[in-house]
């Protein structure tokens, strides 16, 4: 990762807004998931599937003893040939009930067949989240959401990060704290650790 995205990890470190907002998204995420306990369902617009996001919550889940965190990556390409963990289509989307959650990750804006999906969906009792896109359709429907405007500090890639690893955060208020500055200290040694030798 270039100097300017350390410098800025290095920044939220240090306690900027975006530490606060990304813990207050990551609270309302994690609480919604595990007291609801129904599913996270993780879907991106058709040009930006959150791929890397899902990765980091199936760490998550797994570091932090909270198996709810583990997203169903739904995609909107996916076709019955593709891995069991990649064939979710928007069908899931529309079949979300109460308890569960949705969070909709899009630098954009979702376009208006995924807005019909998630506004389905909320009827139906899914809580929705928003992650990226001030759309105001999307936000209008969100129960919360955290914006990353292109004039922002950070981007959205970095922003997921953020997100993912506040998460996982312990619920013990004393290791909290510690906690996440401690994998925000490994984010950043493998942000700025040079790249694997080739063969």
């Amino acid at each position: 990762m270039d100097a300017v995205r350390v410098a800025l990890l290095r920044e939220v470190l240090a306690g900027t807004e975006w530490l606060g907002a990304t813990r207050r998204f990551a609270g309302v995420l994690r609480g919604s998931v595990v007291s609801h306990g129904g599913g996270l369902l993780l879907v991106g617009a058709p040009e930006y599937e959150p791929w890397h996001l899902a990765a980091h919550l199936v760490d998550e889940a797994a570091w932090s003893g909270t198996p709810e965190l583990a997203p169903t990556l739904v995609r909107h390409d996916a076709r019955p040939s593709d891995p069991a963990h990649l064939a979710v289509g928007l069908g899931r989307i529309e079949a979300a009930r109460r308890g569960e959650t949705l969070l909709v990750v899009s630098p954009e804006g979702p376009g208006a067949p995924l807005l019909e999906r998630v506004h389905d969906a909320r009827r139906a009792g899914a809580t929705v989240l928003a992650l990226g896109s001030a759309d105001g359709d999307l936000t209008a429907m969100a129960h919360e959401t955290l914006a990353v405007r292109e004039e922002s500090e950070l981007d959205l890639d970095t922003v997921q990060h953020l997100v993912s690893a506040a998460a996982g955060e312990n619920a013990l208020p004393a290791a909290r704290g510690r906690r996440l500055r401690d994998r925000l200290a490994r984010l950043a040694d493998e942000l700025t650790a040079p790249p694997p030798a080739r063969w």
